[in-house]
């Protein structure tokens, strides 16, 4: 019997060749998009999954209270680890690391001894013993309780030891960083590279010097194994006796004010999971490790749902369109004895063919276009051929979404009466008609969703990249490593002004992008508040012509100058928002100071964006300093090329070993923002699936209308009406289910999109021009998509559809 089901199925397929592959082609389209999403989810929800110990591996939080507004920082002081670990029984083991792999920059002049090129590399990390056993790291080659024992000692990647040491002989070897060939590094072991789905990479791991143990200094990420029996609410409770054993009795020392030490009493630990750093970190004072987003995952899970209800809706939109060519087929079988059971086994068997048909297009599809979403999505996700239940929840699927997707079909097609077929009475309208009209509104309404968050998404991101940001990001161009020039760095900056192409140039690592240096400290106003809580303020080492490069604008006072011998040693330069925190309405010649020292405050700059447009403005100040590891040049508008060409042989004449390495400004500021163009892109792709999927779903409804009515328009036609007329009367009843699916989108869609926008702290308005250009685009599609069904059942010749009367 059931072998009588495959062959009825199959000649069924080769019967309707048209409306098979479009009910085939749907599915399958569906069925790839969420194969994209659910490996991308997978991926997300993977991080940090692969270590053997993870559930008792975390990463220590500090909590406090500032000006009323609860901080968070993962940065701890040099001795915050070994404490831990000695301290507190529960803790295993303690282990600390620092360095330019926890941000996006970071980058170093790198060689092997035998080499006189430099080239540039980042993730560099510096980390204690104890790091290998905590983090789970084996060591290809060398030994893990020695690699990081002497002060020169680096342990390299594999595929960074592949790439220098092609040979294979790689413990011994020598390093040099920072072109500095006095101090050269010893290859002391080979790590294997971190797998993608690690909130930590680094491909050079350093070991940290310890002589420094301040609690004052606060520098270094801490990681701690517990025990499997210990209780981490109370341990949190109790790891808070190291504030007043030793941070507090620090900073006393130190000659910190009482209104620094209240902020300090009200400090508590926190132990964060590994497997939450990735997806549920509220860290506001930025770890500088690429996060994700959880509720993107959630959303994302509900598009691949709802995209597989539109793939499911359009199969049985599809399946009982064509029902009155079937119809005929029913009434005989159960003429000569078929049971109902019979009709429905044969109409499931089916849809699941369908669906497993459909399911390998899917996984093929999804393969093939694997490449690209991972270029879209900044991934490196493979499909999991080789993972056990990879193969067998696949064929589940397509059983349970075959059965499932065939179940209305199968018992709608059945239930047809042979008396009532046979007599060429068979009406297939009421219930099932406003059923599928349902459908096609339910589909329409959740691509109308996706055309608004598409447009709703660019439009903020345009926002972004269009915004006066308080100073100019334009023409900038960055040259990275330029700590190499050393002594040479004053006698490049003027060659290069010599250029006509040049306009400013400035040294300093602090800019205003990710992946630039970050230094964080608290001020308060000498002689006047002394008693209130300070300011935590950003705090940027630059040069005298910072500020005229960067396009900033002074709004009282003035800019740095080499003519003020004390510009260089007390003075500093704040924004608007620390001089309001800071209660200041008139800060000029006010002293501020951060418990280093006392500051004169010379000017006021405007504010300006230096963190995302998630964040708001936060306090700022200038000093002057001799951070010179990368260097800003502001050159015309025009030949860009040229300019570079410039610049490029200025750098080889006075770094000849060291290929230049640069950067636009513009272009680092829209990759901090690089997760909204990322959703834009997955939005707008998904948005063209669900429409295509709902369209394939409304040219079935039109077919089925166009065969229903095909005696009632060749009596019109008949009758003197026209092609346009009848094309208009068809078109109708969709347009009218268009704008039904418009008003229930809307609102869902103005809810979903303004959520959203509430991450933002600059952000758009959501204005009606959004939803009328949606509804315009969804009824164009509509229009276009009814039409083809509309117009050839218009110009079916009457005789042919009225010769049975």
């Amino acid at each position: 019997m059931f072998k009588n089901y495959l062959k009825i199925a199959w000649r069924s397929i080769q019967k309707e060749k048209f409306f098979t592959s479009i009910k085939i082609g749907g599915f399958a389209l569906g069925i790839t998009t969420c194969l994209l999403i659910a490996l991308f989810i997978r991926d997300e929800l993977g991080y940090d999954t692969h270590y053997s110990k993870s559930d008792q591996m975390y990463r220590v939080v500090l909590q406090a209270e500032i000006n009323g507004e609860m901080k968070k920082s993962t940065h701890f002081p040099l001795p915050m680890a070994q404490t831990l670990e000695a301290d507190f029984p529960e803790i295993e083991k303690a282990g600390k690391i620092y360095g330019s792999a926890l941000s996006s920059g970071g980058k170093r002049a790198f060689r092997s001894h035998a080499e006189t090129q430099n080239v540039f590399e980042q993730g560099f990390l510096y980390g204690d013993q104890n790091i290998f056993e905590i983090l789970e790291i084996p060591l290809l080659q060398g030994n893990p309780e020695e690699a990081l024992i002497g002060p020169r000692n680096l342990v390299i990647s594999e595929s960074k030891a592949v790439k220098y040491f092609p040979n294979g002989k790689v413990l011994g070897q020598t390093l040099i960083l920072d072109d500095n060939a006095s101090r050269p590094y010893t290859v002391t072991g080979v790590m294997p590279d971190f797998p993608s789905n690690s909130h930590l990479h680094f491909d050079f791991l350093l070991p940290i010097d310890d002589s420094n143990a301040s609690w004052t200094s606060q520098n270094y990420f801490t990681y701690v194994v517990l025990d499997e029996k210990s209780d981490v609410i109370a341990l949190q409770d109790k790891m808070r006796s190291i504030l007043n054993k030793y941070v507090i009795p620090a900073q006393i020392k130190r000659g910190r004010d009482a209104s620094f030490i209240e902020i300090l009493k009200k400090i508590t630990y926190k132990l964060q999971p590994i497997g939450d750093i990735h997806l549920k970190s509220d860290i506001e004072m930025a770890d500088g490790l690429p996060h994700g987003n959880l509720r993107f995952v959630y959303l994302f899970a509900a598009i691949a749902g709802f995209i597989l209800l539109l793939a499911c809706i359009n199969f049985i939109n599809l399946s009982t369109a064509r029902s009155a060519n079937r119809a005929k087929e029913v009434g005989l079988r159960k003429t000569v004895g078929a049971f109902k059971s019979n009709l429905v086994a044969q109409f499931l068997t089916e849809s699941v063919l369908f669906s497993l048909i459909s399911f390998v297009l899917g996984v093929l599809g999804a393969w093939a276009l694997l490449p690209l979403f991972n270029s879209i999505t900044e991934k490196t996700i493979e499909m999991p051929w080789t993972a056990g239940p990879f193969i067998p929840v696949l064929l589940i699927s397509a059983l349970i979404i075959g059965i499932i997707s065939g179940l209305y079909p199968a018992f709608y097609l059945s239930a047809f009466r042979p008396v009532n077929v046979l007599k060429g009475s068979l009406s297939i309208r009421g219930k099932s008609g406003r059923l599928r009209s349902g459908l096609v509104v339910f589909q329409f309404a959740t691509s109308v969703v996706l055309i608004i968050g598409t447009l709703i998404i660019y439009k903020q991101m345009n926002f972004i990249l269009e915004k006066d940001l308080g100073y100019d990001k334009e023409q900038v161009v960055i040259l990275e490593g330029a700590n190499i020039l050393g002594s040479k760095a004053d006698s490049f900056k003027e060659q290069l002004l010599q250029l006509n192409q040049v306009q400013k140039v400035s040294a300093s690592d602090y800019f205003p992008v990710e992946g630039s240096k970050r230094n964080q400290t608290t001020f308060t106003v000498v002689g006047e508040g002394r008693e209130n809580v300070g300011v935590l303020s950003q705090t940027w080492r630059i040069d005298y012509d910072y500020i005229k490069t960067m396009g900033m604008q002074i709004v009282d006072g003035r800019d740095f100058s080499r003519e003020f011998a004390s510009d260089s040693v007390n003075s500093i330069i704040i924004n608007k928002k620390m001089a309001h925190d800071l209660g200041l309405e008139l800060p000029l010649g006010k002293q501020i100071d951060n418990n280093y020292q006392h500051w004169n405050i010379i000017g006021v700059v405007d504010d300006f964006h230096f963190k995302s447009m998630k964040e708001d403005i936060t306090p700022l100040a200038f000093c002057i300093g001799s951070d010179l590891g990368t260097i800003a040049v502001k050159v015309n508008p025009g030949n860009i090329a040229e300019s570079l060409a410039s610049i490029t042989a200025i750098w080889n004449r006075n770094v000849p070993n060291q290929v230049l390495s640069y950067t636009f400004l513009d272009q680092r500021f829209a990759q901090m923002h690089n997760d909204v163009l990322q959703m834009g892109q997955i939005f707008n792709s998904f948005a063209f699936f669900a429409i295509f999927v709902a369209c394939l779903g409304l040219f079935a409804l039109a077919a089925f209308m166009a065969e229903q009515r095909k005696k009632e328009i060749g009596i019109r036609k008949v009758l003197g009406a026209s092609i346009l007329g009848i094309t208009q009367l068809l078109s109708g009843d969709f347009i009218k289910l268009v704008l039904i699916a418009m008003i229930i989108a809307f609102p869902i869609a103005f809810w979903m999109m303004d959520n959203w926008l509430q991450d933002f702290a600059y952000r758009i308005y959501i204005d009606w021009t959004v939803f009328g250009i949606a509804g315009l685009v969804a009824l164009a599609i509509a229009l276009f998509t009814v039409s083809f069904q509309s117009v050839r059942a218009a110009l079916t010749d009457p005789a042919k559809s009225l010769r049975t009367e």
